[in-house]
């Protein structure tokens, strides 16, 4: 029979594993659960699913040893009030943090700035109520819609992204837009090798997103 002593020294041993079990570092290791919310740029039209956004941002985080789930909640021709209108169920209760990209159809259909305007408030109104950060894409009006169409549409996400304190990037096509090398060829999808350099561009920022979600959770 081991003597009290010994008892002591073995409790304490097994008190000390599982208070480092349950310590920050180890925490840190729990997968951040990210919903990528957008149209077509996420969802990955005309590529193969590895080649979507989300699941090359996965895999490029996942090599610098960042763990995360990134769901694809892209639907191609989604509009903003379009991503309104599914939040509910597209940003379902377990998710850590949200990158949102939509807005390139209103623009692409000339929708009204302003009714593209309050969805986007909408959205990140009801994240910021479900303390979800969120990393918001910004997007750029076609010019040949005209000067004005542009002043009204392309404030609108840096406007309310300070509003709400999002990671902000300014521009999701940056690099990309306008590269017929990069773009399928219609001109509005980017290729497979378009999607790295929209990755390879906006990891910083969702660097930083993730770093919000760490610091909320205390880990």
């Amino acid at each position: 029979m081991p003597d009290e002593m010994t008892f002591r020294r073995v409790a304490a041993a097994v008190a000390c594993a599982l208070a480092l079990w349950a310590s920050p570092a180890a925490a840190a290791d729990k997968p951040v659960n990210i919903v990528a919310l957008g149209d077509s740029l996420t969802a990955g039209y005309g590529l193969a699913n590895r080649d979507a956004f989300p699941t090359k941002l996965q895999s490029a985080l996942a090599a610098k040893g960042i763990v995360v789930t990134i769901s694809n909640a892209g639907v191609s021709g989604d509009t903003m009030s379009g991503g309104l209108a599914r939040l509910g169920w597209s940003v379902p209760p377990e998710t850590n943090a949200v990158i949102l990209e939509l807005g390139a159809n209103d623009a692409l259909r000339g929708l009204d700035p302003a009714v593209t305007r309050r969805a986007l408030d909408a959205i990140l109104g009801a994240l910021a109520k479900r303390n979800i950060p969120v990393l918001l894409c910004g997007m750029l009006a076609p010019r040949n819609l005209g000067a004005d169409y542009a002043r009204a549409f392309d404030p609108i996400f840096p406007e309310l992204a300070r509003t709400y304190g999002s990671v902000f990037y300014p521009f999701f096509l940056e690099g990309v837009a306008a590269d017929a090398k990069l773009n399928q060829q219609d001109g509005l999808h980017p290729t497979a090798a378009g999607v790295d350099v929209i990755v390879a561009k906006i990891l910083p920022k969702v660097e930083e997103l993730i770093a919000r979600v760490r610091a909320k959770q205390g880990t």
